[in-house]
């Protein structure tokens, strides 16, 4: 890319919502949601099913009008910005491009119409992975490859904010790790760069801060790396093939045992070296006990199972399992 100064037309690249709310009828979408986008770092914006993620990115770019509250980029609301393709990128939706249009040719016309050169067209179709396709109709594109497409459009103006919703939707595995390093670069840039999804995963590999909602208030705002050291907390993880001899000893010394695997054990309230001397005086049998590091999915679920629009019932255990992989409906 051609580089770019972190700085939109006015001021500093950033993303700031705040106190921000949405109804749609009787339906609060979005409700007093506040949060900012820096540059220079991955922000993961991940939410249940009906969390009002769709809603936010949506009022950010212009799409729908709040009723309260503030959306800027750069301090200025997406309508006032003067050359919005040059001071914003987004990819909302991969499918938003004419099925009869050549993938070249639709990048062609954004170029048009904000006077960019013909030569910047094929730098994003290149940098996407698309050059060889350039000249297909976009109806015969994969899933994947229309992602990538919007992709190049977002960054046709090399905007110093970025917005991308579900970003590795249609990827396949190759592609998953090339969008995971591609984002952290765009980021190492000083662009604001933030991230929709449902994948924590991908986020996990990839974002540097999350803003976690549900309902339509932020839940969380906080570094990844501190989110999953609270999460971790003071948890022990043991492996035995003894399980039920194992839980019965620690739940007699005052722990909370769960089983978490076939032969794992998350044990807390006790420390491991404790867990260790327990397991020891009762001739249970144990292959390992560490410190638990928990994923950023186990962080999430944690976070948001009180936020949740639809739940199903556990096939096993009879509790509640919380429906996160669907984005809310777009209202």
């Amino acid at each position: 890319m051609d580089g770019i100064t972190a700085t939109t037309d006015g001021g500093e690249a950033t993303i700031e919502v705040r106190g921000l709310r949405k109804r749609f009828g009787s339906v609060t979408a979005v409700d007093g949601l506040s949060f900012t986008v820096e540059p220079g770092q991955v922000t993961g914006f991940v939410g249940p099913n009906g969390a009002g993620k769709s809603t936010t990115m949506r009022i950010v770019l212009g799409l729908d009008s709040a009723d309260e509250g503030t959306a800027l980029i750069g301090g200025r609301p997406y309508r006032a910005l003067r050359t919005p393709l040059l001071e914003v990128g987004s990819l909302l939706d991969a499918a938003a491009v004419h099925p009869g249009r050549r993938g070249r040719d639709h990048l062609l016309w954004m170029a048009h119409s904000h006077r960019l050169p013909v030569r910047r067209v094929d730098e994003v179709l290149d940098l996407v992975g698309l050059g060889q396709a350039a000249r297909r109709r976009a109806g015969g594109y994969s899933l994947g490859m229309r992602q990538r497409l919007g992709i190049a459009a977002a960054l046709l103006g090399d905007p110093p904010v970025l917005l991308f919703d579900e970003p590795v939707n249609g990827l396949d595995p190759e592609g998953i790790r090339w969008i995971r390093g591609f984002l952290r670069s765009l980021a190492a840039e000083g662009r604001a760069v933030l991230v929709s999804s449902h994948l924590m995963s991908e986020l996990e590999d990839t974002a540097d801060h999350l803003v976690v909602v549900g309902r339509g208030r932020v839940i969380a705002d906080t570094s990844v790396r501190e989110l999953l050291a609270a999460a971790s907390g003071d948890r022990v993880e043991v492996r035995t093939a003894e399980r039920t001899t194992a839980m019965t000893v620690l739940a007699g010394a005052g722990a909370s045992v769960a089983a978490t695997g076939r032969d794992t054990l998350t044990v807390s309230r006790l420390d491991a070296e404790r867990v260790v001397e327990l397991l020891g005086g009762a001739g249970v049998a144990f292959s390992g006990v560490a410190a638990h590091r928990a994923t950023l999915e186990e962080a999430y679920m944690e976070l948001t199972r009180d936020d949740v629009e639809f739940a199903a019932e556990h096939p096993v255990s009879g509790h509640p399992v919380a429906d996160h992989s669907v984005e809310e409906g777009k209202r």
